[in-house]
């Protein structure tokens, strides 16, 4: 429906449920409309080499699969595809942007940091195209969106597509787009979930969810798996809980650079990790064959949130499992996503990892544990000791497992005494052998110090007080 009226150049709003295709519905006819070095007419450009086509999309993530898919699909036409984001350094796409592109696709920061550099020309586009416009209204992007726009001609074509569309991207779209068709790919009594999609709901403790988490991982018919967390630091530490009880498991979140998140997402693709625990940075448009169960960790934020993380699995037709954990803190804000899309589970079944219901549920073995490989050993130091637990790591009730510490042997301390240079021995005759308080000079009057006699030490006052003062006066008039 979107293709015939993309080719004749209307503007146009595409709102269709994740995993339906919108990627090819703009880029088919979008890489149809540009004219490629070589071809008729591309010398009569006002700029040859300058980007003729623009594409924004939220996340790097996006971008990037994006750019992979518009390329694949230009292969015939061998159309220049270029994508920029941040997290990589400029001087490579600097050269391109220098060398000439036909098609862009990028984040809204990068896009403007090129435009400020004056690397990015964007008065000669044709084609702009805005995906997954509600979440860069939920990230906050709409400004930069707006700033982009007004460095396009007005004479654009605009193609803004999203799975929802709220009431900013209504008004983004009447001031931007020219009498848009609005197509929308399905009925009204479609639901906004997708109906390939199974979804159960259980209410489950924090402490729990890990060993529930283990025995769905082990679920007949399970191939990949994606975990959403809310935070980044859930999104590590059951990445690695995960890892530690035997599967392959790693995490993709903001604090990752950009090399390690495309890392855990080209294995993932591959077929060289089986789980990959994620933020929400990964919950757009991120197109994963073999994904055939979502698990959210922790209760989403709203029902948008919950579309587009479940959206991961039963893409183009295939089945999925989705799964979601409900706190009892969150149970106020899980009803709220159930009555707006109108789910049937209003009151979620409490759950925990021995619970008859989930091993029907999900398929689950009977003999399922929460472990596949056994923990791993911990060596011992060769001195003895324990090791060296990780930065900020604190065993509890280990008191019977730590090595004692050996106390350390004390050296003893031959010290000298010397007096005007000389060397001062005691009675002994051995250097600072000398008792006590023996060091002092011998009282006036008296005559060498005897060896059975220890000399006594002269204790005097320093300061002056009143009565050292008195004492004083008195020795200096006896003296006169």
């Amino acid at each position: 429906m979107a293709i015939p009226l993309a080719l004749a150049g209307s503007d146009m709003i595409g709102q269709a449920r994740t995993g339906t295709g919108k990627t090819l519905a703009f880029g088919i006819s979008l890489l149809q409309r540009v004219r490629l070095e070589g071809e008729a007419g591309y010398e009569e450009l006002a700029k040859p080499g300058a980007p003729q086509a623009l594409v924004v999309c939220p996340t790097r993530e996006l971008a990037s699969q994006v750019g992979k898919d518009l390329a694949t699909a230009s292969a015939v036409r061998k159309a220049k595809v270029l994508t920029l984001y941040g997290g990589v350094g400029y001087e490579p796409q600097l050269d391109a942007l220098a060398a000439g592109v036909d098609v862009v696709v990028g984040t809204p920061g990068r896009l403007l940091d090129l435009v400020g550099r004056r690397a990015l020309d964007l008065r000669h586009i044709k084609v702009l195209v805005l995906d997954e416009a509600d979440e860069m209204l939920d990230l906050g992007f709409l400004p930069d969106v707006e700033k982009l726009l007004a460095q396009t001609p007005a004479g654009r074509q605009t193609m803004l597509f999203s799975a929802t569309m709220p009431s900013a991207i209504v008004g983004l779209s009447r001031r931007h787009l020219n009498q848009p068709m609005n197509i929308r790919a399905e009925s009204a009594e479609d639901t906004t979930t997708v109906p390939a999609t199974t979804q159960f709901v259980y209410q489950a403790h924090d402490l729990d969810k890990p060993e529930i988490v283990a025995r769905v991982l082990q679920a007949e018919g399970r191939d990949r798996m994606m975990i959403f967390c809310r935070t980044k630091r859930t999104a590590q530490r059951v990445a690695e809980d995960l890892a530690d009880r035997g599967f392959d498991a790693a995490p993709i979140h903001g604090d990752l650079n950009q090399a390690g998140r495309e890392k855990a997402l080209k294995k993932f693709r591959d077929g060289k990790l089986d789980v990959l625990v994620a933020t929400d940075v990964a919950a757009r448009g991120i197109d994963v064959t073999g994904v055939t169960h979502v698990v959210n960790y922790e209760c989403p934020d709203d029902e948008k949130t919950y579309v587009h993380r479940i959206g991961r699995t039963g893409r183009a037709g295939a089945t999925g499992v989705a799964i979601t954990f409900v706190d009892w803190a969150d149970t106020t804000r899980w009803k709220v996503i159930n009555k707006a899309l109108d789910l049937d589970f209003d009151t979620p079944r409490e759950t925990y990892s021995t619970s008859p219901h989930l091993y029907t549920d999900l398929g689950i073995p009977e003999g399922a544990k929460g472990r596949i490989a056994a923990p791993k050993a911990v060596e011992e130091r060769p001195d003895g000791q324990a090791p060296a637990s990780p930065r900020g790591a604190r065993s509890h009730g280990s008191e019977e497992r730590e090595v004692p510490r050996t106390p350390r042997k004390r050296t003893p301390r031959n010290r000298t005494r010397t007096r005007n240079g000389e060397v001062v021995r005691g009675e002994a005759g051995t250097p600072g052998g000398e008792a006590a308080g023996s060091t002092g000079p011998a009282p006036s009057g008296s005559g060498e110090v005897g060896a059975g006699r220890p000399r006594r030490r002269r204790r005097r006052r320093s300061g002056g007080g009143a009565e050292g003062a008195t004492s004083g006066a008195a020795a200096s008039g006896s003296a006169d």
